[in-house]
């Protein structure tokens, strides 16, 4: 027989994963270990249990859960019924819940009990669904909760059951479900932290490539051309730790990368924290870690200096970083840190997939790592290009800036936004492309510059300045633990640069004269910032990604308006 999956749907990849490594630990989240087989078969019960409350191929399952086992149960359960498990943000408040639910059309609910609060605020919309399903939050689990029921999730969630009581009714055995394919629906929810969510709507095929490293987890030998070959790079042992909740992709498609090559996935139970992240890595042997910009390496980074020795280190041969980039000074503190690593900085984005990374070997030492100036440098693969005004190659080593764009495999669109869809996906001499918001120059070798996002660049005097650039020449001064740079309002410069500091433990908060003369030599003197805000905390979205608008408001309240 064939050792390969039906197709390329994920739940035919999880189940022929499931079935050959069975009594094989598959996560480790606080302190529950479930193997692949358990968590097959406990994904079976509650696609049994939403079965029989009418979900089928096409229906939304809104899953609104911290990281636990039952997250995945969720996605699993969903996949095997043809179903869409949808990502719910667990910071949301009635009104953005609302937002999401309506958006993703969600006919089914999973929610931890204490996030039932927020739900109630929205019990007309949940009144409507088919299934409602209550999580227990296990001890120690602890987050930023809006509050909870106090009861069993009955009192103000209408039909609800407990999760538990779900899966122990129904019955076990697997779920059959007839026409699974990779045309079958995946859903990722993104852009919470500038405005209202969206949905990017991927067929599974195109999201196995392009999302879940087709079989190549660690990027090294491309992804495979057929099934088959999936069974070829099953590992006998591999540990890896996301530090990102599941609810975003940072986390989600990295953890099912490594599932559907028989790894075991450790997740952070509750809210991060450098010292008990390093905990994690030392008791669980972890081989692969995963972090999310600098909000995450420069404390982990921190607590390793301040506590030499503490951690044994030694399992782990890769590094990476994704989600949010890395400035180059913080980039080079990995590399020295773990001389024998792989470190590995991934570029992409919820609409394109894995685009590129920028790679550091074990031997090169700081090498690569520190680029000039706060500007990221990645390798590309062959479908993905920086495109003109004009929808054309930009000429490499011209200086043009232009948008990241990805062919190939690459969404459908956003779900129900035919609008914004055409604006982002278009078609070039028969072509299909995704335009990322990611702005970037292309190097004479051909290595793409990410200088940052578009809609966050700030004109000032007729200059353009993009705040991730600032921000990774600014996150090398040493007062500095965390930084966002905005724009203000102002009447000579229509916008002026403000950079939002938090000042770095054990050092007083820097003056605005130290961090231009720190910039001055890697920024031209329009992009050096105009004013500085120091505030107790850099607020970020649990995935460690910038929250720019919150930046920009603290701006404007602190920053008086400026005639020059």
């Amino acid at each position: 027989m064939r050792d390969a999956p039906a197709s390329p749907n994920l739940a035919d990849i999880w189940e022929w994963a499931a079935r050959r490594v069975p009594e094989r630990t598959a996560l480790v989240c606080g302190p529950a270990r479930p193997t692949y087989g358990r968590l097959d078969q406990r994904a079976d019960r509650l696609a049994h249990h939403l079965r029989a409350a009418g979900i089928g191929p096409g229906d939304r399952v809104a899953i609104d859960l911290r990281n636990a086992p039952e997250y995945l149960e969720a996605m699993l359960a969903a996949f095997k019924l043809r179903a869409v498990p949808v990502n719910v943000n667990v910071r949301y408040v009635a009104g953005e819940l609302r937002h999401v639910l309506e958006l993703s059309r969600a006919s089914a609910l999973v929610v931890h009990r204490s996030l039932a609060g927020a739900v109630a605020g929205v019990v007309d919309v949940v009144e409507g669904m088919a299934a409602v399903l209550v999580v227990d939050d296990r001890a120690g689990e602890d987050g930023e909760a809006s509050g909870g029921d106090g009861g069993d999730g009955r009192a103000d969630l209408p039909g609800a059951v407990p999760y538990e009581d779900a899966l122990a009714a129904a019955p076990a055995g697997p779920v059959a479900t007839g026409g699974r394919s990779g045309d079958d629906h995946y859903l990722m929810l993104t852009g919470g932290t500038t405005g209202l969510p969206k949905g990017v709507l991927w067929r599974h095929e195109d999201a196995f490539h392009a999302c879940l490293g087709g079989g190549d987890p660690l990027r090294v030998h491309g992804p495979v051309t057929d099934l088959a070959q999936l069974a070829e790079r099953f590992v006998e042992r591999m540990v890896y730790l996301p530090i990102a909740p599941l609810m975003h992709a940072a986390a989600q498609w990295t953890t099912f990368m490594w599932l559907f090559a028989g790894g075991t996935t450790v997740l952070v139970p509750g809210s991060f924290e450098a010292e008990a992240t390093w905990d994690l890595v030392e008791a669980e042997g972890v081989n692969v870690l995963t972090m999310v910009g600098d909000a995450v390496a420069k404390p982990l980074l921190d607590s390793l200096a301040a506590h030499p020795g503490r951690w044994d280190t030694s399992s782990l041969y890769a590094v990476a970083n994704g989600a949010a980039p890395l400035s180059p000074s913080v980039r080079a503190r990995l590399v020295r840190a773990f001389p024998a690593c792989v470190l590995t900085d991934g570029m992409g984005s919820s609409e394109s997939g894995i685009q590129g990374a920028a790679r550091t070997l074990p031997g090169q030492g700081d090498t690569g790592a520190a680029a000039a100036g706060g500007v990221a440098s990645f390798s590309v693969g062959p479908t993905t290009a920086v495109l003109d005004d004009d929808l054309r190659p930009v000429e490499p080593g011209s200086d043009v800036v232009g948008r990241l764009a990805t062919s190939g495999h690459i969404p459908l669109g956003y779900d129900g936004d035919p609008e914004r869809t055409a604006a982002t996906f278009v078609t070039v001499d028969g072509v299909r492309w995704v335009l990322s918001g990611d702005m970037c120059t292309v190097g004479a070798d051909g290595t793409v510059h990410l200088l940052g996002r578009g809609s966050q660049c700030i004109n000032t005097g007729g200059e353009k300045v993009y705040p991730e650039e600032v921000e990774g020449v600014l996150h090398g001064h040493p007062a500095v633990a965390d930084v966002l740079v905005v724009g203000v309002d102002d009447e000579r410069w229509g916008s002026a640069v403000t950079a939002v500091v938090q000042p770095a433990s054990g050092h007083p908060a820097p003056t605005l004269d130290q961090l231009r003369g720190h910039a001055r030599a890697h920024l031209a003197g329009y992009k050096l910032p105009k004013h500085l805000v120091v505030v107790e905390q850099v607020q970020r979205t649990p995935a460690g990604k910038a929250d720019y608008r919150w930046a920009a408001s603290a701006a404007r309240a602190a920053v008086a308006p400026s005639v020059g």
